[in-house]
Formats: structure tokens, C-alpha cells, sequence
């Protein structure tokens, strides 16, 4: 009696087939019958028979073999499986399916969470993570992982659609949507979605592409798309509405975005599709509503004021905190302008034949870059500068500081004041969303790829990374560390690879630290006791050694 464990492929697809099989002589040749198929068991069972079976004339002999072992560290095994895990909870990976492309592109997005980096780098991880032990993967290099790039962004929609329905499979959808755009810059010209445009991250001389994100209510991530850079924000609003009415097929909608997002072509292609918005208006248009008597100033306070006319609802408030913000920050630009002026009297002091017009010019140009010469004047008095300011502008400047009004066209019985309001300043988790994908721990910004399709994988990729670190964060809530912190503590953990006199391996798990117990119980995900060691051996075809040395021999290469 025997395993036959063999691999095939078919269609480009590896199978892999077990049978617990018989063999047998009849008129000698040898015959097989097949006593049980073994292929939809663990890799755990399989081996555990095989080790039976290896043993079957004394079954003494699996316990004698633990006096004759050597062990070594193992693969970090701690991040890889709990993240799996998640995934699995979340249906992440039943989204994504079965196939080695699928596991593949689950691998990116585990590895984006614990160490963010190229497809290189996290070909180079796997040979330090268990993830092909975890995840039953065969050895695979960089450009494996690009080709599951290109698969992933052809089924980007068919997977937010299945994760979509997962979520929200009660047939309850939510009302609301929270949705924004920004901006991510790439290294190098040659991405072809790459456009100059209005650059969020301020770094000049560098191309960018525009990324929309929308989330439920709540700030979990639905779908994501990538534009070209130099697309406006309200360009990208219709096919969201689309996205709404056809792929999720959503009757009851309300898009919630800011003023600089939702304006009155977007209102109307809203209003196509029956579905509803939440916005806010612009500091002129908050002047022409009073100008036009709709509203009062004495309207804003700090509580919520609402006003209604021609079926558009506006809910009016003044923020103190910001108000005192904003003016601090006109204080700190009059005192900036102050300190120039004091250098610039100084230096006319112990300078007879400055000129002082000069002196004057530079010091309004100043005020004028602050945006602070409407209520400011700067005066000469011989050979002495200084700063008047107009308090009756600044007034009226300020009378809107900390004054807000968001517009909708939800009937009260719908959504009642406060409603619109909180569901306004949910928009902050978008943003969180964004911060958190760019700069705090998912690394969206600097992208190396060129290709469109890969482009916007990577960017898939990213937000259902966001998806694992939004569940981190929540379950994390009341640890004293961050989700960085925790997947750090967690990658810590590493198999002891053991190894018996019979050449079989395996990997048992350590008890994690304190820490790492609080953090699994958090999660109430626990690691096993052991896992196979499957011996994958995974490469890459970089080879930095070979680079080195011929990096090294054209510097010392002399000059003809």
C-alpha cells in the first residue's frame, strides 16, 4: 500500500492528484486498485498516513524516530497565517478563488500588509515567509507575480462584485456611499496612465494618476479606479453612478462627497438614476445664499440650523475650534510679516544708503504671498516700516471663519438633520483610508509599474490590503500599538523546522510572547501546533551578487 501523489497540468492550470493505492501481481505484471482518493485532504493527513504507512511493520518506530531528530529555524509563519486567515474571514480569498494566480495575488496583498515593496521584494519575502507552506503554492518568481498582476486587473470587477455581495448578503445594502479622489506620484515618465495635474502629495516633477475610492458609510472599502492624472475630480464622479446602478445594482443611493466634487452636472446625473447626494458649498456660494436672503449670518451657530428651498435642504453650523484655527493662522502670517519688517528696519538702520522703497516692496510682496494685504497696509514713515491693520476687513473677512453648509436633496423623513450631517463628516474616513494607503503603512505612493492593467492592480491590490489593516485597526482598538506594530510582532513568530532520520520534515509552532497571545485572542485566531514542510524553493531572477561585481569592475575599469 502506497501514496501516489502526482502533479499534471491541464489548460495551463497545475492539478495535483493523491490516491491511497494498491499494488499487486497478476501473471507478473504489476496491477494497481485504488483504495481511497486522498486529494481533498490536508497536506497534514497526507502526510500523516504516508508516515504510517512508511512505519506499518512497527508503528514504535514514529516515536522511537523523535529520539533521532535535528532542528533549525523555520520560516516566519506568524503574519502570513493570521492575515490568511482574515482574508478567509473576510472572504477575500474566496473572492479571489482557488487557482495559482488567485493564491498568487493573495500573496501580494499579505505581503503589502507585512513589508511594502516591489514584486521583487516580495519574491524575496516568500523565501523567508511560510507562504508557500500556507498558501500551497510551487515556486514562483518576479514575473509570476506580474502575470497574476494581469489576471487580477481583468477580474478586479467580477471580484468587487463578489466581495460586495458577501459583505451584504442580508439584501440589505447601504444607503450611503462616501467617495473621494487623490493623487499618487510615480517614479519615472514612462506609465501610461502618468498625466501632470493638481499634485496632492506637492512633489514637483513628477507625473501622477488619480485614484477614486468609495466606501460605505462606515469607511469599508467598496471599489476603487484609476485615472489618468490629470483627470478632475468631478470627471470621475459618473462612473461611480454607474458602477452603483449596473455592477451592484443598488436601487437606494446617496453619494456623499465634498464641494469640490458633487456640483451641479454631477447633481443631474444623480438625478438620472434616482439616486441621491450629500454635499457641501463653496465659501461664495455660502455669501450669495445670504446676499439672496436664503440664509442668515445669525443662522450659524453651534448647533445644527437648517433651511430649505426649491426641494434642497442646507444645514448651517460654525465650528469655534476651527474659527480660532483660522484666525491663529492669520496671526501667524501678520507676525511673519512683522519679523520682516523688523529685519528690514533693522538692516535700513545700519544701512544709510539703502533705499527704502526697496525694503517697502519686499515687505507687501510678502503680505501679498500670505494673502493677508486685503486687511493689512504697510506704510513708511520715513525711514521706518510698519504694518497698520484694518480691523473693520479683517471683520468682515472673518465673519465666516468656522461656517459651514452642507446641501442634499434627502426628504428629513429620510435623513434627518443630524443624519446628513454625520454622514458629511464621515467623508474623514476616506481620508483615513487614503493616509493610510499612501504614507502610514500600505505605501501606495511612488508606483514602479507602467502598464495601465498594472497599474490599477496595484492599486487593487492596496485597498484589499486597506481591507486586512481596517480589521486590524478595529480588533486592535484597545492595544497599545499600532497595526505596524502588530504585524511586526506577529512576523516574529517562526516554525522550528524538524527534521527525522527518515529525511521527513515538518514545522511546529512555538507559543508565541505575551504580547503575541493578546494579539491572537484579540483576533480569535489561534496558530497551529505544526504544519508540513513542503520544501518549496523559491527564486528570483534578479541576481544583485552578479550586478555587484560588475558594477564593481566597470568603477575600477581604467579610462582609455
Amino acid at each position: 500500500m502506497f501514496i501516489d501523489d502526482q502533479k499534471y497540468n491541464r489548460d495551463g492550470k497545475i492539478y495535483r492528484r493523491t490516491l491511497l493505492r494498491n499494488s499487486y501481481r497478476v501473471n507478473g505484471k504489476i496491477r494497481h486498485d485504488t483504495i481511497a482518493n486522498l486529494s481533498q485532504s490536508s497536506d497534514e493527513e497526507i502526510e500523516a498516513i504516508r508516515l504510517a504507512l512508511k512505519h506499518k511493520g512497527n508503528l514504535k518506530n514514529i516515536i522511537n524516530t523523535a529520539q533521532d531528530i535535528k532542528t533549525k529555524q523555520g520560516l516566519s509563519i506568524g503574519a502570513v497565517w493570521i492575515l490568511d486567515q482574515l482574508a478567509k474571514r473576510l472572504g477575500i480569498s474566496k473572492a479571489l478563488g482557488p487557482s495559482r494566480e488567485a493564491k498568487l495575488a493573495l500573496w501580494l496583498v499579505l505581503a503589502t500588509v507585512i513589508e511594502q515593496g516591489s514584486r521583487l521584494s516580495a519574491t524575496r519575502m516568500a523565501q523567508r515567509y511560510a507562504v508557500c507552506d500556507i498558501l500551497h503554492l510551487e515556486t514562483f518568481n518576479e514575473d509570476d507575480l506580474y502575470k497574476a498582476m494581469d489576471w487580477l486587473s481583468d477580474r478586479q470587477q467580477q471580484i468587487e462584485g463578489k466581495l460586495f455581495r458577501q459583505r451584504y448578503n442580508n439584501g440589505k445594502p447601504p444607503q450611503f456611499y462616501l467617495y473621494d479622489v487623490t493623487s499618487s506620484y510615480l517614479e519615472g515618465d514612462q506609465n501610461e496612465l502618468g498625466m501632470w495635474g493638481y499634485n496632492r502629495d506637492g512633489k514637483k516633477g513628477k507625473k501622477q494618476i488619480v485614484i477614486g475610492l468609495m466606501t460605505d458609510e462606515e469607511g469599508w472599502p467598496i471599489c476603487t479606479e484609476v485615472f489618468e492624472g490629470n483627470t478632475k475630480d468631478t470627471a470621475t464622479v459618473k462612473s461611480q453612478i454607474q458602477k452603483m446602478a449596473n455592477r451592484f445594482g443598488v436601487q437606494q443611493v446617496t453619494l456623499v462627497g465634498d464641494r469640490g466634487m458633487i456640483k451641479s452636472a454631477q447633481i443631474n446625473d444623480l438625478s438620472d438614476e434616482d439616486f441621491h447626494y450629500i454635499t457641501a458649498i463653496t465659501k461664495p456660494q455660502i455669501e450669495k445664499l445670504i446676499k439672496d436672503g436664503v440664509i442668515q449670518m445669525s443662522f450659524f451657530d453651534e448647533r445644527l440650523c437648517e433651511m430649505s428651498t426649491d426641494g434642497v435642504r442646507y444645514i448651517l453650523r460654525r465650528n469655534p475650534i476651527r474659527a480660532g484655527e483660522i484666525d491663529a493662522v492669520r496671526q501667524s502670517k501678520l507676525n511673519n510679516v512683522n519679523k520682516l519688517i523688523t529685519q528690514q528696519n533693522i538692516y535700513l538702520a545700519e544701512h544709510p544708503s539703502a533705499q527704502i522703497d526697496a525694503a517697502l516692496n519686499k515687505c507687501r510682496n510678502k503680505s501679498m504671498t500670505l494673502k493677508i494685504d486685503k486687511w493689512t497696509e504697510i506704510k513708511a514713515n520715513e525711514r521706518l516700516l510698519s504694518v497698520e491693520v484694518n480691523a473693520e476687513k479683517k471683520a468682515e473677512l472673518s465673519q465666516l471663519d468656522g461656517c459651514y453648509v452642507i446641501k442634499t436633496d434627502l426628504s428629513a423623513d429620510i435623513a434627518p438633520t443630524h443624519a446628513v450631517h454625520n454622514r458629511y463628516k464621515d467623508l474623514a474616513e476616506v481620508e483615513f483610508a487614503f493616509r493610510t494607503m499612501k504614507t502610514t503603512l500600505l505605501e501606495m505612493r511612488g508606483i514602479f509599474v507602467r502598464k495601465a492593467n498594472r497599474t490599477r492592480a496595484h492599486v487593487f491590490i492596496i485597498m484589499l490590503a486597506y481591507m486586512l489593516a481596517y480589521q486590524l485597526r478595529r480588533l486592535w482598538y484597545d492595544v497599545e500599538l499600532t497595526v505596524e506594530e502588530g504585524i511586526r510582532e506577529l512576523a516574529s513568530i517562526c516554525s522550528i523546522e524538524v527534521i527525522t532520520a527518515d529525511q521527513l520534515s515538518y514545522q511546529t509552532i512555538p507559543e508565541p510572547r505575551e504580547l503575541g497571545k493578546i494579539l491572537l485572542s484579540k483576533i480569535g485566531i489561534s496558530l497551529p501546533d505544526a504544519i508540513p514542510s513542503r520544501n518549496v524553493k523559491v527564486v528570483t531572477r534578479k541576481k544583485l551578487v552578479s550586478e555587484r561585481k560588475h558594477k564593481r569592475i566597470q568603477l575600477v575599469k581604467p579610462k582609455k
